[in-house]
């Protein structure tokens, strides 16, 4: 993915892990791997809980996987005769950004010491929360997942399982969730599907059992087999007889398009549709709906060059690499200095020698607020491109996201203050084309995906007006906790 400048990208919140094996197994050094293939999904905090059956130990922290997890840290994972684990790495919405808010969370209860790992936003989190804090509940974080561990564990008359599904008809929005006691792991998701789950098998000879996680690339640098998706609406348990499915509430499928414009890795499927194959296709349908006279097709790395290769093949125009990436920048952190800002892009972009001279047609996966895309086009214009045309594979992002994707406050979105016109003179492009709507659908090949940041319609729930206007963020305080 390319968040060379965190800042100018929609932010992801989460990736989810859990794992049950039929025979004990290093389930910490299991979910470490899982959480290094689902590192893309969330680079502030991560954590790891692992069970035996007899006791569960957790260990999380805010930093990228390989930042938390040295091996003294895996090795207070480490218990005899371990079978389960979930794990989590965090991009934050809804919660600030603190250490008492990385996951998973875990609550003593009536049904036991439970964990949850969650990916996506609960709309009506806010809401039932005061409730509970009116009947006496207490909190220990500012995060939406505690009100759904809270709920379960508030069933005391009934089952794990019932408790769960009990709940899941009560909250609303974009969500996946993995969870856990000492014996079993339980995945799930929304109705609508918004938020990806998928489920994996794990060989006998590696102890058989099964893995629930966000993408199939944590399936497979384990070695599991990927079985299938969790269905839209459905409750999953893996335990000691084996996997077992019950679907809580009626399936509406509406999976969020930007897992395949931008989030999810290229080397896999969600719900049944190539992440890669699609993001060409989009590059493809782009070059029909907004051709234009160039010399080279450029795609900025890492999420825009499946789409430039896609907008190359169906243009008949050279496709080139006019720009590089370091690989070895690390991590940026955006700093107050414009100056410094602006330096940060030259320290992971450079242009190459192949855009000199050239009528080149820049393609991104997404302009958010448009800052990066200005100074990238300026690098080109430096490295001596004559012309640039920018084009965009997903269709301009007009309202903020509520199901667990950090899009910015409507107010600061450049397509929902700015025409096109505007846009391409704020980043100095000769030309702008974004792909539309009905393109973007086409190139994915679903029957219905989400595309509420494109059109503001949300089919999974809204949380009101006053989250639209101040923004994603929906605290959960009053007041502010640090």
């Amino acid at each position: 993915m390319s968040q060379w400048l965190e800042m100018d990208k929609p932010q992801e919140e989460c990736g989810v892990f859990a794992i049950h094996l039929n025979e004990p197994a290093d389930i910490a050094a299991l979910c470490h791997l899982g959480l290094f293939a689902l590192q893309h999904r969330g680079q502030e905090s991560c954590g790891i809980c692992v069970s035996n059956g007899r006791d569960i130990v957790i260990e999380k922290d805010m930093g990228l996987v390989s930042e938390v997890f040295s091996e003294t840290r895996l090795d207070k994972l480490h218990l005899t005769n371990a079978r389960t684990g979930i794990g989590h790495t965090r991009y934050s919405t809804t919660g600030s950004s603190l250490r008492f808010n990385a996951q998973p969370l875990t609550v003593r209860s009536n049904k036991g010491l439970l964990a949850l790992a969650h990916n996506g936003n609960f709309t009506n989190a806010k809401h039932i929360r005061n409730q509970m804090l009116n009947e006496g509940a207490v909190f220990q974080t500012t995060n939406d997942s505690e009100v759904m561990i809270n709920l379960v564990a508030r069933y005391s008359h009934l089952s794990l399982i019932d408790a769960t599904a009990r709940v899941m008809a009560e909250l609303e929005g974009g969500f996946a969730v993995v969870m856990m006691d000492k014996n079993k792991i339980i995945g799930l998701r929304d109705a609508h599907g918004v938020r990806p789950l998928v489920i994996g098998e794990m060989p006998a000879e590696q102890g058989g059992g099964f893995v629930f996680a966000s993408e199939p690339s944590a399936l497979h640098v384990i070695g599991a087999r990927f079985l299938r998706d969790v269905r839209p609406g459905e409750l999953v348990t893996a335990d000691e007889q084996g996997l077992h499915s019950r679907q809580v509430l009626t399936a509406t499928p509406s999976p969020c398009a930007f897992e395949w414009i931008y989030f999810a890795r290229g080397d896999g499927a969600l719900d049944g549709a190539d992440v890669h194959v699609s993001r060409i296709r989009m590059g493809e349908v782009l070059a029909q709906e907004a051709p234009v006279d160039a010399d080279v097709v450029v795609g900025v790395p890492d999420s825009g060059l499946p789409a430039a290769i896609g907008y190359a093949r169906a243009s008949g125009i050279l496709y080139d690499m006019g720009l590089y990436k370091s690989p070895y920048a690390g991590r940026t952190f955006i700093n107050p200095n414009q100056r410094l800002r602006e330096l940060k892009v030259r320290l992971k972009l450079a242009p190459t020698a192949s855009v000199k001279g050239k009528r080149v047609i820049l393609v991104d996966d997404s302009i958010v607020r448009g800052t990066t895309s200005g100074r990238i086009v300026q690098l080109l214009r430096n490295a001596g491109a004559t012309e640039v045309h920018f084009r965009v594979s997903s269709p301009p992002i007009k309202y903020p996201c509520y199901y667990g994707i950090d899009t910015a406050a409507r107010k600061e979105l450049a397509a929902a203050t700015m025409t096109v016109t505007e846009i391409q003179q704020k980043i100095g492009a000769d030309s702008l084309a974004y792909i539309s709507e009905v393109g973007v659908a086409r190139a994915i090949g679903l029957a219905n995906t989400c595309l509420a940041c494109f059109n503001g319609a949300y089919p999974a729930g809204h949380p009101g007006e006053e989250a639209e206007k101040d923004g994603i963020e929906m605290p959960l305080f009053d007041s502010v906790i640090s």
